[in-house]
C-alpha cells in the first residue's frame, strides 16, 4: 500500500513538474503581439484617471471608481490584464535592446508584487460582490485593486518606454 502511495506521489509530482515547464517554454517563445493579444479590449482603465498609464494614483472617489470600473466586468478585465503586464514586462526583460541598460530587479519585483495584490484585491471584491452586491467594502477593494492597476499600468509604460521604446505604442493603443 505506502509502496502505491509514493508511485502516485511522485507521478502526480512528475506531471506537475512537466506541465510548468511546458507552461514556462510557452511564456518564454510568446511574441508581442501574442502578449498585446491577450489584453482585455472589451473594456479600459483610460477612464480611470486623467493621467493614465503616464502617472500613478486616481483622484475619483470609491464610487466614481466603482462606476468606471463597470462593476465586476472592469474588475475581471484588471485581474486577467495584470498577468498579461507581468509577462510584457519578462518579455521586455528577454528583449532588452543590446547595449542598453539591464532592467533594475526591483522595478521587475515591483510589478510583481502589484500584480499579485491586484489579483488579491480584485478576488475579494468579486466575492465580496457576489455576497453582497455593491456595498462600501466591495467598493473600497475595487478602488485599491484601480490604485494598484493604475501604479502597475504607469510602471509598465516606464519600463517599456525605456527599455523597449519601439513596442511601447503598441501597449499604449492596447491599454
Amino acid at each position: 500500500m505506502f509502496t502505491v502511495l509514493q508511485i502516485v506521489i511522485v507521478t502526480a509530482l512528475l506531471a506537475y513538474f512537466s506541465k510548468w515547464c511546458k507552461d514556462v517554454r510557452r511564456r518564454n517563445s510568446q511574441s508581442w503581439d501574442s502578449l498585446l493579444g491577450q489584453l482585455r479590449t472589451d473594456w479600459s482603465a483610460r477612464d480611470l484617471s486623467a493621467q493614465f498609464l503616464w502617472k500613478e494614483g486616481l483622484t475619483a472617489t470609491t464610487e466614481d471608481i466603482w462606476q468606471r470600473l463597470d462593476g465586476p466586468r472592469g474588475l475581471w478585465a484588471m485581474f486577467q490584464n495584470a498577468r498579461v503586464m507581468l509577462e510584457m514586462a519578462d518579455y521586455a526583460t528577454r528583449n532588452c535592446a543590446p547595449g542598453a541598460d539591464p532592467i533594475d530587479p526591483m522595478v521587475l519585483e515591483a510589478l510583481r508584487s502589484d500584480a499579485m495584490q491586484i489579483r488579491l484585491c480584485v478576488l475579494m471584491a468579486l466575492g465580496q460582490y457576489a455576497l453582497s452586491q455593491a456595498t462600501a467594502g466591495v467598493k473600497v477593494n475595487a478602488f485599491r485593486a484601480a490604485d494598484l492597476y493604475s501604479s502597475m499600468s504607469a510602471r509598465m509604460t516606464n519600463l517599456l518606454q525605456n527599455h523597449a521604446a519601439v513596442i511601447l505604442p503598441d501597449f499604449v493603443a492596447a491599454m
